[in-house]
């Protein structure tokens, strides 16, 4: 039987996660930077022994604000990555429920869905990926070597022009895999660890739920995506040498990194990263549900307390 309540139009599940995605990048900007910068220790002759170290250098030779350098491609990035990815998610999960009876996808579907979704999530948010690792690493280069992008839409536009459009979508494969390890990780642990949670009848569907079910996902997708995700951040950043790029791709990344740095510095900048995407997961899953349990409420004028069906 096929659920006959009001429901929220597909291109507004789009635009609530997008909104959503943008909210939780202005609060972990910071923690972005300093991921980016980790991951990039020993290119341009820069080291960091710890996060707190890096934190007190950008303080001390950028400013405060120099913190948020890269906010406004980060924006961008939430604005075409997180809008398609939620976005096609939701739709997904409510296409798959309505012609299951109403019954809810067990763990495995949920997290093809979340692979699905980001996949094609990624994909349209590399440009503005590939301009927010550059603005955001450009600090750890030598004066002489920075790019100096005045914004996302500058630092695009130079790469088109400098380097022709392709290179917008440098690092497309794994930008991908890596945000098909996250979504996959990330939205079917959110949703098997809150179905779990109110299994127990000590949670209810309210932010405690959300809260306690974002930490868990965030912790999972960590450890999952890390490697892929200091792959595709090398590559992004890479220059072009003699006419020649100065990785041959993912493979090679790792390959170097495991010989010259170690296989645990697939890992490096774990601290940053869990502090970003914790954060960034609550946030962000916690947004959602208010802006669509709001518009359930005030707008469909269903006072049931429905969220984000997540």
């Amino acid at each position: 039987m096929s659920d006959t309540s009001p429901q929220i139009p597909n291109y507004l599940k789009f635009a609530f996660g997008g909104l959503s995605g943008m909210g939780a990048t202005c609060v972990v900007q910071p923690l972005d930077l300093i991921k980016n910068r980790m991951q990039l220790t020993g290119v341009g002759n820069k080291s960091h022994k710890t996060s707190f170290h890096l934190v007190r250098s950008v303080i001390k030779n950028e400013g405060i604000l120099g913190l948020y350098t890269g906010l406004s491609a980060g924006l961008l990035r939430q604005a075409t990555y997180t809008t398609t990815r939620l976005g096609i998610y939701t739709w997904l999960l409510g296409y798959y429920i309505s012609g299951n009876d109403n019954k809810a996808p067990n763990f495995l579907v949920k997290a093809c869905l979340g692979m699905i979704s980001g996949m094609f999530g990624a994909f349209v948010g590399t440009p503005a990926e590939v301009a927010l690792v550059r603005m955001t690493a450009d600090g750890q280069l030598p004066p002489a070597e920075r790019r100096n992008y005045k914004s996302v839409f500058d630092a695009i536009m130079k790469i088109s022009r400098q380097e022709g459009v392709s290179n917008l979508w440098r690092g497309a494969i794994p930008t991908m895999s890596r945000s098909m390890v996250v979504n996959g990780a990330q939205l079917a642990s959110y949703s098997q660890t809150k179905e779990i949670l109110l299994e127990t009848g000590y949670f209810r569907d309210n932010i405690t739920c959300h809260f306690t079910s974002s930490m868990i996902s965030g912790l999972i997708t960590t450890a999952a995506s890390m490697p892929v995700d200091i792959t595709k951040t090398r590559i992004q950043n890479m220059k072009i040498i003699d006419g020649k790029p100065e990785h041959k791709g993912a493979i090679d990344v790792m390959k170097k990194v495991i010989k010259n740095e170690g296989v645990l510095s697939l890992w490096k900048g774990f601290t940053p990263y869990y502090a970003r995407i914790g954060p960034h997961t609550v946030l962000t899953f916690i947004l959602l549900e208010q802006i669509t349990g709001f518009y359930y409420s005030y707008v469909l004028g269903d006072k049931t307390g429905r969220g984000s069906g997540l």
